[in-house]
């Protein structure tokens, strides 16, 4: 039986990184690559003509719950670097990792990466855009988008939300920390709350906005899904709580409750995972207006969405504290990488597409090009970057 914390333990961090957690961060990376790589050749994407339904599932299985736990996978550090650094070397470090690549990706990376977009409807001969000229375009008339480097500056706004609370009331993180680690024990207990917190900071924003609205401010590349920007602070935070006393013996402790009941988790995920399959086919099968469907179907699919993402949350976590001891060769090789990865990904991710696009290649021939050359090529092109001191700090 796991000791009460006393001082000491709240403001223990763990020591060197935690290989589970790193995994984990590294799978949802590869999953941000392999959602990106099928989206054009899926029936919800409208791009490629060569479309798999089982891309569409693939979409749905990612979309519904991977950014909601990338969000509360970055939170669970945050207390332990607030307190050795002190908010205002927490925010400059932040700024540094986050807020940098944000600019670097709005201003030259996304640019790039959609430029066969803008070739793609604008043929050779048709018009006199170069590249420069699509790139001061883009910036002074728009639209001017940031593509997935959304997440960077959401989370730059969250963490400095987080060193705000630090500095004005310090002892609410701890006392959050306290609370979640004396249920330790209890996953079940701390299950439902999750499950209750997610319901209702997304299903709300559901109802009154749907699932297709961003909110972006006056054409500046900082958009954020309308229904979900209550539902990704709260991911955050519930991070933040998770990690802020004693995270090695804590809820994600490798041999604690939480993952050894991996199977009860995957359980939950894929009886709310099959109704999202049951209301996207009622959808698309028997409501009349598609366009403005039923109060009860959204309120079933809201319920059914925010569920999932928070048992997916556990479910992820679960599997590799669990098998934490096993060996992950992929996984830990491209851990070092997977943020520049993550940067570098979307500029592949279209150009590819635009390269095969006019091939008659099945759908899974095009995925699978598109896939490879995007990770070889992102990962390759990282690995070089970061033999840079400044780069390698960064990214």
């Amino acid at each position: 039986m796991l000791r009460k914390p006393d001082q000491s333990d709240q403001a223990m961090m763990a020591s060197g990184r935690i290989a589970a957690l790193d995994r984990a961060r590294t799978f949802v990376t590869l999953l941000v690559l392999l959602h990106h790589s099928v989206i054009n050749y899926t029936w919800f994407g409208h791009g490629d003509p060569m479309r798999w339904l089982g891309f569409d599932l693939v979409v749905l299985f990612n979309d519904s719950f991977f950014m909601a736990f990338m969000f509360f996978i970055s939170g669970l550090f945050v207390r332990n670097s607030l307190a050795r650094k002190g908010p205002a070397v927490f925010l400059r470090e932040r700024t540094w990792r986050l807020g940098v690549p944000f600019l670097i990706s709005v201003f030259v990376l996304m640019p790039v990466a959609y430029y066969p977009s803008f070739l793609r409807y604008h043929l050779p001969g048709t018009t006199d855009f170069n590249f420069l000229h699509f790139w001061w375009h883009t910036l002074t008339v728009g639209p001017w988008p940031s593509g997935p480097a959304w997440f960077l500056w959401v989370l730059l706004a969250l963490d400095a939300m987080a060193a705000a609370l630090w500095w004005i009331a310090p002892g609410m993180i701890d006392a959050l920390g306290r609370l979640i680690y004396a249920a330790r024990d209890r996953p079940m207990t701390v299950f439902v709350v999750f499950e209750i917190v997610s319901i209702t900071a997304y299903l709300p924003m559901h109802l009154a906005f749907g699932d297709i609205s961003w909110l972006e401010w006056d054409g500046f590349p900082l958009p954020i899904q309308t229904s979900r920007m209550l539902l990704y602070p709260a991911c955050f935070f519930a991070g933040v709580g998770v990690g802020a006393v004693n995270l090695r013996a804590g809820l994600l402790a490798e041999n604690g409750e939480l993952a050894r009941r991996g199977p009860v988790w995957l359980a939950f995920a894929l009886v709310f995972y099959v109704a999202i399959l049951v209301l996207v086919y009622a959808h698309h099968n028997w409501v009349a207006d598609f366009a403005s469907p039923p109060l009860l179907w959204k309120t079933s699919y809201g319920l059914a969405f925010a569920a999932y993402s928070a048992a997916m949350a556990f479910t992820v976590s679960a599997f590799f504290l669990r098998f934490a001891e096993s060996g992950w060769r992929l996984l830990d090789a491209l851990q070092p990488s997977a943020y520049g990865v993550f940067l570098l990904h979307y500029i592949f991710i279209i150009w590819l597409q635009y390269v095969v696009y006019d091939y008659p290649f099945p759908a899974g021939v095009k995925f699978a090009i598109v896939l490879s050359g995007t990770l070889s090529m992102s990962w390759g092109i990282t690995v070089m970057l970061r033999k840079i001191p400044a780069v390698a700090r960064m990214i």
